[in-house]
């Protein structure tokens, strides 16, 4: 049994669903559960479906239908055909029917909660596109079982970052599921004990990917990318990356922590547990080996990693009466940052000082600020950015400080940070 996994840029567009299927004719498509993300940038735009629908109901409708419009656009280019009129194929009124289900859920629905809305509102991506490329698939002869995730997924009621029952799960999937035949289903999604819908949380797609390949025994999961398969800096930013072969399990989840866009480390746990080898795979070269993600040590070749986070901020904290800065500053401090969300990347602290780069995501840093400064002298810097280097080596170091003011600078025996300006 393999688990494969297509991410949205893989199906942005109708050509991308003939890829897909190109995929399987190269690979094999046999004893294969397939997830598929929704289509292109369709969560982000469902997310703002969700903001119009609180925020601003003049814009609602029209935020409905520019999704309608897109999905639309892909279905004439996937199933017109000479001298028929393409809308008579069935998969229009399906697509239409998920679609009016997505406007009734906003009419009646009378919960307040965002969170909530959110879930039955963004999952539709998913539903809309596995629908669209199951029945791509059947009529060009590749025959599929296309199933709704949500009855093989069982969570908990955290919406938008929701637990997996895992036992529930388990017995669900292995009863229910025929792994003689290709299967479809949708990745991100999953249902609690009422039968609402439920999302993973980040790398959702991914995960739903690990949670079938664990209770299934599968030989492998395979995520199909826009990449050759892991590099070992995101070339976007980094010159000359490079495709490392192999990585470890514990090696991807360190790369994860530290900000790589590898795998997150809620997808290795799994797979894991059960030596279940992950590929990354490039969907434009399937036949290329790709990244295997497996038991083993370290990475293949051992070359520096780099990643980086921008837009950080740097807050240096030191006590008003130069006293010592001891644990119960230090908690103050960690509980203040949890309580305003913000995520911790990297700390030092010396015996009168504490210095903390964090990530403002939630746009709560006056708040923040406006408290530290009634405990402690506080110096914070905005719009830095953090680098790490893991396996570094000192000609790695100085292509990062060539021009660069460094702020701070961290090292272990494997890794090196530095807050730079």
């Amino acid at each position: 049994m393999r688990i494969f996994k297509f991410g949205g840029a893989s199906v942005k567009d109708a050509e991308g669903v003939r890829n897909v299927a190109n995929v399987l004719q190269q690979v094999g498509h046999k004893n294969t559960l397939v997830v598929v993300s929704a289509m292109g940038k369709t969560t982000n735009a469902m997310e703002l479906v969700v903001k119009h629908y609180f925020e601003d109901k003049a814009a609602l409708q029209s935020s409905i239908q520019e999704r309608i419009d897109y999905h639309h656009a892909i279905l004439m280019e996937l199933f017109a055909s000479d001298g028929d009129d393409p809308k008579q194929h069935p998969i229009f009124k399906k697509v239409k029917a998920l679609f009016e289900e997505l406007k009734g859920f906003l009419a009646w629905n009378k919960s307040p909660k965002y969170n909530f809305v959110y879930d039955q509102v963004v999952s539709y991506g998913e539903l809309i596109s596995t629908t669209i490329i199951s029945a791509y698939l059947n009529e060009i002869g590749i025959e599929n079982q296309w199933l709704d995730v949500r009855n093989f997924i069982k969570t908990d009621s955290n919406y938008r970052d929701a637990n997996v029952h895992w036992d529930k799960t388990q017995e669900l999937i292995t009863k229910n599921i025929d792994q003689q035949t290709l299967n479809i289903t949708q990745g991100f999604l999953g249902s609690d004990e009422n039968n609402f819908t439920t999302t993973l949380g980040r790398e959702g797609s991914d995960y739903t990917a690990a949670i079938f390949g664990y209770c299934l025994n599968a030989n492998s999961v395979t995520i199909w990318k826009d990449v050759p398969g892991v590099l070992n800096a995101d070339p976007r930013y980094f010159e000359n990356a490079q495709l490392l072969d192999q990585v470890s399990y514990r090696e991807a989840i360190e790369l994860a922590f530290y900000g790589a866009s590898v795998i997150h480390p809620k997808t290795l746990q799994p797979l894991q547990r059960k030596e279940i080898p992950l590929y990354v795979k490039s969907f434009l070269h399937p036949k290329q080996n790709g990244t295997a993600v497996s038991k083993g040590t370290g990475i293949q070749p051992t070359v520096p990693c780099f990643i980086v986070k921008k837009d950080q901020v740097l807050i240096r904290l030191s006590s008003l009466d130069f006293s010592f800065i001891v644990e119960d500053n230090i908690s103050d401090v960690f509980k203040l940052l949890a309580d305003h969300r913000m995520k911790v990347d990297l700390i030092q602290n010396s015996a009168i000082s504490f210095s903390v780069c964090v990530d403002n995501k939630f746009n709560r840093l006056e708040d923040l600020l406006s408290i530290l400064k009634s405990k402690f002298k506080v110096n914070c810097i905005e719009g830095v950015s953090l680098y790490t280097i893991r396996h570094f080596d000192e000609k790695a170091i100085s292509s990062l400080q060539n021009g660069r003011q460094v702020l701070l600078e961290q090292r272990t025996q494997e890794t090196v940070q530095l807050v730079v300006k």
